[in-house]
């Protein structure tokens, strides 16, 4: 299952970026796009309230979830969207961050974006995710 996606540095951009610039996947992978993942409980609560770190985690594992239950892992993720409901950038920065640390070796292309407001009461981070595998 795991291996389909490969990543891809560019040696003519930056190398400050903490992340592949891009990634493919074969012909023959069958692609997962996933809803954006949020910071909330089983109970539909939302987790960690006010706390930018707490909710990159949770939406981490909520996306770890997402993942097994359509047959992939973190490793076979393409790309990421990360989304902050702030305008600072040292709140972006704690968010992306622990999504960052939580994809390991495996950096996937990723944007991360301040926006005015997400979804669910007292919600300041989404993670977006389009994952590759091969059956």
């Amino acid at each position: 299952m795991a291996g389909a996606v490969r990543l891809i540095r560019s040696g003519s951009l930056s190398d400050v970026a903490e992340y592949a610039y891009a990634a493919t996947a074969p012909a023959d992978a069958r692609f997962i796009h996933l809803a954006g993942s949020c910071p909330l409980e089983a109970d539909g609560s939302t987790a960690a309230v006010g706390d930018f770190a707490g909710q990159a985690a949770k939406c981490v594992e909520n996306l770890r979830v997402a993942l097994k239950d359509a047959g992939a892992a973190l490793e076979d993720v393409l790309s990421t969207r990360v989304l902050v409901a702030s305008s600072r950038q040292e709140d972006l920065v704690t968010a992306w961050q622990v999504v960052r640390d939580a994809f390991g070796a495996h950096d996937v292309p990723s944007t991360l974006m301040g926006v005015t407001v997400l979804g669910y009461a007292d919600q300041l981070v989404e993670l977006e995710a389009v994952a590759a595998v091969t059956d």
